[in-house]
This record gives C-alpha cells, structure tokens and sequence, in this order.
C-alpha cells in the first residue's frame, strides 16, 4: 500500500505485531544537559506539578533536568540561582557541548546493548535532539546558527548498530517544534510551550531535513515527536513518505501543528489564565497534550497510566525516577523500586500498553548503579512472566484490587487468559475470575506458588514463594 499525504492515506495504518507484542523500551535523554545534572527536587513529580494546575510553578520547578536550559532562563528560578552559583553568572550554556563531547569520548555503548536487552527491553528510543538544539550525530544540515553544535561521535549510527545487534528495534525521538538555538526568551507556561518556538522558513527546512535524515540514513522502527510540529511544514507528508521507507514502522501522538494565527489566538489577553487551566486539567487526566495531532499510531500518557483499557495503542512514558535525564541531586528513595516498577507495568500492559521507561546516563555514558540494577532486576522478573508478556493483548476485563490489598490483572493470548496475582502481603488470594474463564483449567506458570482449590469461576492460591518477587502468574483457558 502506498501512502498519501491525507488523513484518509494516513488513517488507514496498520499498527504491525511487532510494536503490540514488545510491551517494554527504554527511553534515553543524554547531552549536554547530562554536564550540569540538575533539576530542583521538590515534594511532586511532574505528575503532581500537572495535578496543582499552576503552569507557571511547574517550569519554574521543572523537575526534567533535561529542560535545565530553559529554567535558568527564567528568573528567580531554583536553576538560575544553582546555575549563577556553581558556573558564574556569564555561563553560556552552550558550554556544556563542549564538556559533554569530551565526556562521551570514554561512552561504551556494547555496555548499553547488554543491559537493554537483558532488562528485556524489546525497542529502544534515543533522543537524538532535545529542546536545546544539540545532536547526538554530525548531520550534513548543521544549525545555521551554531554549526558545531552537535555531537562529534555519531551516536545515532553507533548505538543503532548495537541495539540491533542485540536483537531489539530502533526509533528516534527528535524535538521539532521547540529548539532553544533559535529563541531565547524562556517558556514559563502551556501559552508559551506551544508559541514560544521557532517558525522561520530557514528552522522549518532544517528541522524536516533531519527528520528526512534520520529516516533515509537509519530507517528507525519508531518517529517519537514531542510536543508539536512547526507551522509551515506537512507532517501528513513526512509520515506518508515515512510510512513508504520504513514498511513496519509507527509514529507517536506528539505533531501537534499550530497555524499562525493559532498561536496569535492563543497568546490573545485574557485567554492566557484559561488556557492554561484547561491544559493543566487534560495533562493531569490523562498525561497527554489537549490539542490533537495531524496523525498516530499511539498516545503517550507522560508519567501517568489508565483506569480503564484503550482499545486505541497507547506508550507510557516516564523516568526511572523523577527526572528524564540524570539528576545527580535525586536521592534513592525517589527512584522507582521493583515491586513498584512491576507493579505499575503489568497494570500498563493489562489496559493495552506498552511502558517506554527512560534510563538517564552521566554525561560519560555511564548508568547510575541505581539504574542499571533495578533493570537487570526487571529483566530477571520478565524472564519468568514473558509468557504472559510478551506477543500477549487486553482480555475482556483488566482485573480488579481485591478489598485485602491483592490486586489481579490479566492479559490475553488466543484462548488463553494469563493471570498477574499480586498478593500483597496475603499468604492465600481467592481470585474471582471473569466469566468466560474456567477455573478448573487453572495452572501456575511460575513455579513458586500453587493452587488451593478452584471452583465455577473462584480460585485461590497460596504457597508463595518467599524469593522477595511480588508478582506471580497463572494461565487458564476460555469456557
């Protein structure tokens, strides 16, 4: 099938197998950002900064070390003041390539392909831009403005060639409508998130020469947008051509594209506090932008998951802890624990999710013990549930949280229905299983807990294995 470049082409998309059986990537934000490794560490992640409903508290105390450009750029800041005090008042922030390309000089990135796939990651995702204009390869459309303001080793090329060597899918996240080279005021609010941003013919080329870049000389698996497109351009192009290049490949929900007067519209007096309100109330519901995309395959909620099953594709995306990219003033106790991360991804891929978990290097390309060990334990985990996991779909219901704290979720294979048993602290739980399910077909997959009885459509298991895993899984066929 050949696409065009109309929303009836575009629509006509298939999400292939291969993005709805993986279930797990890793995410990675890694730059210059990764010098000054800073973020204010306040009482709330990102996802109570939404829930507050003050925007402007929100990149004041933006929380993603990766926007620390953009927070020193607002006065009064935390960043401003760390900034002044531990580089000077004159330092540029473009500085930190400098540091940062010296740093990845000793990046082994076998070292990165290991982990990932023993984590049991079946797609990686590599920030190839971030808001601040750097790129993490030498591009032959270099920045008019700063033209040796980009990575010198080729770290798309080097760490593509790894992931698939190790045997997982490739995609690239690359920041179109925002990049900090070409405006200097700060974004202090959604207004500005979505108007502050570059619209000249010259960052329009340049920005889609990359895209058109990465797509021709790379062919990724994944087109990770974030926030919006730049007026002026044709995503719906870009896609179609993407989509005839890259055979099986998907594209995230973030084209947002705001005409000019749009923007103007937005920025009118008066309309500001509203705005905001309203995107603040859309971004704590469901973690995603309230204006819609020219095109998708799937949503990504940011730091937030669902109460119910999408019967649409959909990505959670968040950090290991709080922060994208490293923060080295996190302390431990923010970071995600393996119960926690267990818990919160079979719940994700449950309503019909894929969880895309960010690992946040040291400007070496090093990763944080912290980091590293919880996705080997991860991996560990994923190795006795993946028949449950992995190639798997939503069942009719995604489970329920049982009154004693147990909680089931359940997945789904053809006539089998995999069942997620999360006991809690309970040494028996009595399951009420859907009612197209037979309890007497009952098995335990994990060979550390065993079934007590079963009957109509209870059943209960007990014998849990005093391992320390918090999860354990059985299978049983449809009626």
């Amino acid at each position: 099938m050949e696409f065009t470049a109309d929303s009836s082409s575009l629509s006509g998309h298939v999400i292939p197998d291969w993005f709805s059986d993986a279930k797990f990537g890793i995410f990675i934000h890694w730059g210059p950002y990764s010098v000054p490794a800073y973020a204010p560490v306040g009482e709330t992640d990102i996802a109570g900064l939404f829930a507050s409903g003050d925007m402007e508290a929100l990149f004041r105390l933006q929380p993603y070390a990766e926007w620390y450009q953009n927070s020193i750029r607002i006065p009064g800041s935390p960043a401003a003041a760390y900034h002044v005090k531990t580089y000077g008042k004159d330092a540029d922030y473009a500085d930190f390539a400098t540091a940062f390309n010296e740093a990845a000089d000793s990046w082994k990135p076998e070292e990165w392909g290991e982990l990932f796939r023993d984590a049991g990651a079946r797609y990686v995702v590599l920030v190839t831009k971030h808001h601040d204009g750097f790129t993490l390869w030498p591009s032959k459309h270099r920045n008019p403005r700063m033209p040796t303001y980009h990575a010198t080793r080729n770290i798309v090329a080097e760490l593509t060639d790894t992931v698939r060597a190790h045997g997982m899918r490739m995609g690239y996240y690359y920041s179109g409508l925002l990049d900090w080279t070409y405006t200097k005021k700060p974004i202090r609010d959604f207004v500005d998130l979505m108007t502050n941003t570059p619209t000249s013919r010259e960052y329009v080329s340049y920005q889609e020469n990359h895209w058109r870049e990465l797509i021709n000389e790379y062919k990724p698996s994944i087109l990770w947008s974030d926030i919006g497109y730049p007026p002026g351009s044709n995503p719906a192009q870009l896609m179609a051509d993407y989509y005839n290049t890259v055979l099986d490949g998907v594209v995230n929900d973030r084209w947002v594209q705001l005409a000019k007067p749009k923007r103007l519209l937005l920025r009118m007096p008066g309309l500001r506090n509203s705005i905001n309100k309203r995107a603040a109330e859309a971004l704590s519901g469901t973690g995603t932008n309230p204006l819609k995309p020219v095109h998708h395959d799937f949503t990504t909620p940011e730091y937030t998951t669902l109460n119910w099953i999408l019967e649409t594709k959909w990505e959670c995306t968040r950090g290991i802890g709080r922060s994208f990219a490293y923060n080295q003033y996190e302390p431990d106790e923010m970071y995600l624990t393996l119960p926690e991360l267990l818990e919160s991804f079979i719940d994700i891929i449950s309503k019909n999710g894929n969880l895309l978990l960010n690992v946040g290097p040291r400007a070496d390309g090093t990763i944080p013990e912290i980091q590293s060990r919880l996705l080997r334990e991860f991996g560990a985990e994923l190795s006795r549930l993946k028949t449950g996991v992995y190639g798997s779909r939503p069942h009719t219901s995604f489970g329920y949280d049982g009154e004693s704290g147990e909680k089931i979720r359940y997945t789904r294979k053809g006539d089998t229905v995999y069942c997620f048993v999360f006991p809690n602290g309970q040494t028996e739980v009595t399951i009420q299983l859907t009612q197209d399910v037979d309890a007497r077909s009952i098995e335990v997959v994990t060979d550390d807990c065993s079934v007590v009885s079963s009957s109509g459509s209870l059943c209960t298991i007990g014998g849990f294995s005093s391992t320390g895993s918090n999860v354990f899984l059985l299978k049983c066929s449809l009626k």
